[in-house]
């Protein structure tokens, strides 16, 4: 067993559940079994931004009323909150005004949240993601686990003899690789089995400039060296796989085909995070990923040493 405090991500004390609400009964799922799974404390937090908490009089002129706003979010979070006890689930609520991104990050450092939930919306049939400026600036500034639920996401339905698969999409890059570690320490967690993805320009294209595909690919080479590096030390088994094709298409194919309970998804500051609205592969599949998504900053991605207690992590 790991030692009280040896690493906070892995075995969360509180889950920061941050929500606009009508989220609620899509984060609550997921977040009471982590909680259940970790004994880890929730926070339900609700932010009121001024145009929230705005009312109309009897002749159509708009005033602040924060006090009607107020009341009716701490109604609604404590109708959760109740749900969550009896389910043997510490759970809190929080209700702030101001700016929403801000006063998440300010809850995380006042509550030493180890882990936040977010949920994420699908705003058209063109697969926009509608992640908005606070998502957005959270996960650029927090170095701890981001876990995303996007609309499409559902709690696995138990059936005996069916395998845990997390799944890990990689780059390939050196920055990754620490976040590869990580997730064979989640699937080992889960008694999962644990698949590297590599997805590959389409065939075609590789093929027309003369490159190994597939199998044969420098790619797949990496991967089975990367699956003997993060799965040797364990006792998980660790897949490597590569495709061609479009990346958030197969990240996605691949975690549907294979029923995976969780995506991990390791991010540099350069690519998922700073630039959050230009990467596309994150936005689809934060948007459309049918379970739980793992975002990890670079900084996040560090692993106790072989000669440290080994965390368990359970989502």
């Amino acid at each position: 067993m790991p030692e009280p405090g040896a690493s906070r991500w892995t075995h969360p004390a509180t889950i920061l559940v941050a929500t606009d609400l009508s989220d609620l009964d899509r984060l609550m799922p997921f977040a009471c079994r982590q909680a259940i799974d970790t004994r880890a404390r929730l926070l339900l937090l609700h932010v009121l931004s001024a145009s929230a908490s705005m009312a109309v009089d009897a002749v159509g002129m708009p005033y602040y009323d924060p006090s009607t706003a107020l009341e009716f979010s701490a109604k609604t979070l404590e109708t959760w909150r109740t749900l969550a006890r009896q389910r043997n689930v510490a759970c809190d609520v929080l209700v702030r005004e101001g700016n929403p991104a801000q006063q998440i990050l300010a809850a995380v450092r006042q509550f030493q949240a180890d882990r936040i939930l977010l949920g994420t919306r699908s705003r058209s049939k063109l697969s926009k993601l509608l992640l908005g400026s606070v998502a957005e600036q959270v996960l650029r500034s927090v170095h701890l686990p981001v876990i995303t639920v996007g609309p499409e996401a559902h709690l696995p339905v138990g059936v005996s003899g069916n395998e845990k698969v997390v799944l890990h999409a990689t780059t390939l890059r050196e920055a990754s690789r620490p976040s590869a570690v990580l997730a064979c320490r989640i699937a080992e967690g889960q008694s999962a089995r644990l698949v590297l993805l590599h997805v590959l320009p389409p065939m075609d294209e590789m093929k027309r400039d003369g490159l190994p595909t597939g199998l044969d690919s420098t790619a797949m080479l990496e991967l089975r060296q990367l699956a003997e590096e993060t799965g040797g030390a364990g006792c998980v088994h660790v897949e490597p796989r590569v495709v061609h094709g479009n990346p958030s298409i197969e990240i996605l194919a691949t975690a549907a085909e294979l029923r995976a309970s969780l995506i991990v998804l390791g991010a540099t500051h350069r690519s998922a995070l700073q630039n959050l609205t230009r990467d596309r592969t994150i936005y689809r599949v934060l948007a459309h990923a049918r379970c739980p998504v793992l975002t990890l900053k670079e900084a996040t991605a560090s692993v106790p040493s072989e000669t440290t207690e080994r965390a368990i992590i359970h989502l």
